[in-house]
């Protein structure tokens, strides 16, 4: 036997299994099924269409989503903005509160609607991702898997939506951009997951004096109303 025949033989033998990555729709599935609850701090920068940064804030998201079979698709989650300055954004699966402390104003909208197509609808909901975004492998971001998502929307305030997941199936990274370029990039840290999380953060109750704004009206004068 040549010594070129012998080569050839032995290569089977010398060749380690390839091992496939998750695709992009396996690991959407590993957040999607496994993770039921969330809390993590989390930071956020912005930047515009040159790249120059904008805006920064911090603070702590908790998140509980729907259990499989659940009536609702719809989770519930706490967006708290501590720095660098509060602001507050509350849905309790039927009803979507933003409040602003220093203007003691609330505006609430219909959850379903608002979130539509949102990066809270993609981290709160547990089907039909695949009913409104388009997804895409995006590679790794160190030991976790990058899945892109393109809004089927037209209107769309987003032009694509880049979420980091875990081996674990927890999100690490999100990062979207919108039309005109311009992009916001959240990082969580101090997360856990599928602990339990006291079901009142995830309700609101407008402080007394607040200002209350129907945001699914049509502006008017009648469109905001004072809570006693």
């Amino acid at each position: 036997m040549s010594r070129l025949s012998k080569l050839l033989l032995s290569i089977p033998l010398c060749v380690m299994p390839v091992v496939q990555a998750d695709s992009a729709q396996d690991t959407l599935k590993r957040f999607v099924d496994g993770v039921q609850t969330f809390d993590a701090r989390f930071d956020q920068t912005q930047t515009d269409e040159r790249g120059t940064v904008t805006a920064r804030s911090s603070g702590r998201f908790l998140l509980s989503r729907p259990a499989a079979g659940a009536k609702s698709d719809i989770g519930r989650f706490r967006w708290a903005y501590e720095k660098p300055y509060e602001q507050l954004s509350i849905c309790d699966g039927t009803k979507l509160w933003a409040f602003d402390p220093d203007l003691n104003q609330a505006t609430v909208r219909n959850a379903k609607s608002a979130l539509a197509g949102t990066p809270a609808a993609l981290l709160s909901q547990r089907g039909g991702l695949t009913d409104a975004f388009v997804v895409q492998d995006g590679g790794s971001d160190g030991d976790a898997r990058v899945v892109r998502l393109l809004p089927k929307a037209k209107d769309s305030d987003f032009k694509s939506i880049e979420l980091s997941i875990d081996k674990a199936g927890a999100p690490l990274r999100m990062r979207f951009q919108d039309p005109i370029g311009g992009s916001s990039e959240v990082k969580f840290s101090t997360v856990a997951t599928n602990k339990p999380i006291d079901a009142a953060q995830f309700q609101f109750t407008p402080p007394k004096g607040t200002e209350v704004v129907d945001g699914d009206s049509a502006p008017s004068a009648g469109g905001a109303a004072s809570r006693p």
